[in-house]
């Protein structure tokens, strides 16, 4: 008479090479991948300069503010759609788009949180954008925000962005404010 252990162990050995030469999939949602030498792309630096126009007043408003009191109080957040100009002057050809939004984030202070992609329309960069976020503290003369992204030619994209108030209507709170940009880029 055979032992169990006998007739259980081919048994064994069928069902665990079996199991092990099934492929297993991960149930992860995220994979580690190592660039080889070979692919990497040599990463660039592109400096831009435009105006950014922010239109409160009039027929057409770029800027509309979404949520908040009277004035312009702590917690007032604004929805924007400015153009992007080659000059200061608000005729001047445009060359991208500043959507996204603003708030005014200090209670205390004339501060505000930029949450804005600019999107280029014109020349090289056609089609591609960059994404700043940061804190915009208005009364500084130059003010440093940073480039946390971009897509097109500024995929993955980081950087600043220095503002400088070009000149600004108290009564309206229209303005145009300079905006000289680094992005460091992957060249595509």
């Amino acid at each position: 008479m055979a032992s169990s252990y006998n007739l259980h162990y081919p048994l064994y050995i069928i069902s665990n090479f079996l199991l092990f030469s099934i492929p297993f999939t991960s149930s992860t949602f995220s994979e580690n991948l190592i660039q080889s030498v070979t692919t990497a792309r040599a990463e660039k630096t592109t400096k831009l300069h435009f105006y950014f126009q922010d239109k409160l007043s009039g027929k057409n408003p770029t800027a509309v503010k979404i949520i908040g009191g009277e004035g312009f109080g702590f917690g007032t957040t604004f929805m924007i759609d400015d153009a992007l100009t080659q000059e200061l002057a608000r005729d001047s050809k445009v060359v991208g788009r500043a959507q996204g939004t603003y708030s005014l984030a200090a209670q205390n202070d004339l501060a505000l949180l930029m949450v804005v992609t600019f999107t280029f329309t014109e020349g090289d960069y056609n089609g591609s954008s960059i994404s700043l976020l940061g804190r915009n503290h208005v009364y500084d003369d130059v003010r440093e925000m940073p480039i946390v992204g971009g897509s097109g030619l500024f995929r993955l994209g980081r950087g600043y962005a220095l503002a400088h108030t070009g000149w600004f209507d108290p009564d309206t709170g229209d303005a145009s404010v300079e905006y000289n940009v680094t992005v460091m880029h992957f060249e595509n």
